[in-house]
């Protein structure tokens, strides 16, 4: 073995475990601003090119495990990233978007002549959830135990791939992180097929990407 291959090899034995926590292609329901919560919408003709584009970057990181929310849209974000890498996706319902309840399929015009109260808070980045709503404790209470099963099933200097959704994940970081509640609002949404990378280390975790991806276009609401 060379001693630049065996630096390497040093270096995975030791280094941090990571987690690139992916959100899921462009549907017709981004691309017309509706919420889309736990709907189970499919991705558009965009976000198949995009998942498509997206996967063999994802592959190059080398990981040994990918898990998916089960929602339509990221359980086919997922399958390119199944078919560039051998893996085959754990799907988990934890990991699924908001539920927006009432919201649910409305354009944000719709929104604000349906419940003129909580746009308005919403515009002011205040949560007053609509009927049958989930709020961010109970998106968390499910979610954060599935992202430590999967930080906890990988050794030193191994990546899992979580396939998921823009407002669950930016608070999920956030959590991850251990941020105070509410700053999740300072990080700008996830693009379509954009990625966060969060590392595990010694000294606790950080965060070492925001919004990566390939160079292509992509829709950036959130859902």
């Amino acid at each position: 073995m060379s001693a630049d291959a065996a630096g390497r090899a040093v270096n995975r034995a030791t280094g941090p475990r990571r987690l690139v926590l992916l959100r899921h292609g462009r549907t017709a329901w981004n691309a017309t601003g509706r919420a889309q919560g736990h709907a189970d919408v499919e991705l558009d003709q965009t976000g198949h090119a995009q998942a498509a584009a997206v996967a063999p970057w994802v592959a190059s990181l080398g990981p040994v495990a990918l898990w998916s929310s089960d929602l339509a849209r990221a359980r086919q974000t997922a399958a390119y990233v199944e078919k560039e890498t051998g893996l085959v996706a754990t799907l988990d319902a934890r990991l699924r978007e908001y539920d927006v309840g009432e919201r649910s399929g409305l354009t944000t015009g719709q929104f604000a002549d349906r419940f003129p109260d909580e746009h308005a808070a919403w515009l002011e980045d205040r949560r007053a959830e609509v009927p049958g709503a989930e709020e961010t404790a109970d998106v968390l209470a499910r979610s954060l135990p599935a992202y430590e099963e999967v930080l906890g099933a990988l050794g030193p200097g191994e990546l899992a791939v979580v396939v998921t959704h823009g407002a669950a994940l930016k608070v999920s970081v956030a959590a991850l992180l251990g941020w105070p509640v509410g700053q999740a609002d300072s990080l700008r949404g996830l693009a379509n097929c954009a990625a966060a990378v969060v590392e595990q280390q010694r000294a606790g975790r950080r965060l070492v990407g925001w919004n990566l991806r390939p160079d292509f276009d992509s829709d950036e609401n959130a859902g």
